[in-house]
């Protein structure tokens, strides 16, 4: 594990760092009792019955999610190259966490792109690197039901705490972990809510965030040292 202070810490070192870095787990692995399953549904609201139109919730919701916008920031921000194809993309998390910010990569490695007669549903899915402080794999979904109109948010998810954890923070993770990993999934829907409020015209073309970013002075990066 390496911490590094102030300038010491450079995103664009650690994010160009994360294509060498391997998925942290096996998924055959996976399974109960040892890992957490969680499944979180956010009804967004509802627009006109039918598939999505251009201008609509869902597509106003899709924007968001496609560029990872929904996350709350008091507990994650988010870093990726913008001109990086979305499949197959690396992207590098500064998550906060017993007040220290830590580097945590992932990497999307699958799309969802469903148009059926009864559901539109578009998503993305990522899995955790080496130096994550957990091992698993998120799947997000902006999902239109058109019998009646209604726009839902989905994140499924699997995980544990990596077993390379430094054990001081595997004890800080035992005791806060999973009651913050609960509170990111809840303000992920409440984020996506209350950015979807504004007009249309200014959420379908969400901003995208620079790699550069101001960084804290205290930043951990557990695959380092």
């Amino acid at each position: 594990m390496r911490i590094t202070r102030g300038r010491d810490a450079d995103p664009f070192a650690v994010l160009a760092d994360l294509g060498a870095r391997q998925i942290n787990y096996d998924r055959g692995e996976v399974a109960r009792p040892d890992w957490n399953f969680d499944r979180h549904r956010h009804v967004l609201g509802f627009e006109e019955p039918g598939p999505p139109t251009e201008y609509g919730l869902w597509s106003r919701a899709r924007a968001l999610v496609r560029d990872y916008e929904f996350t709350p920031p008091e507990l994650i921000n988010a870093h990726y190259r913008s001109d990086t194809d979305l499949a197959d993309r690396n992207m590098l998390l500064e998550g906060r966490f017993l007040g220290l910010r830590f580097l945590m990569g992932v990497r999307i490695t699958a799309l969802l792109d469903e148009r059926g007669e009864e559901r539109t549903a578009w998503g993305w899915s990522y899995d955790t690197l080496d130096g994550h402080l957990e091992r698993g794999r998120v799947d997000y979904a902006v999902v239109k039901h058109h019998s009646i109109g209604e726009v839902e948010f989905t994140a499924t998810s699997y995980s544990q705490v990596s077993p390379a954890l430094h054990p001081m923070l595997r004890v800080g993770w035992a005791v806060f972990g999973r009651r913050t990993q609960l509170r990111f999934y809840r303000r992920i829907g409440e984020r996506l809510e209350d950015l979807l409020r504004y007009p249309a015209d200014a959420v379908t073309v969400p901003r995208r965030r620079p790699v550069a970013r101001r960084w804290n002075p205290t930043i951990i990066d557990a695959a380092s040292g």
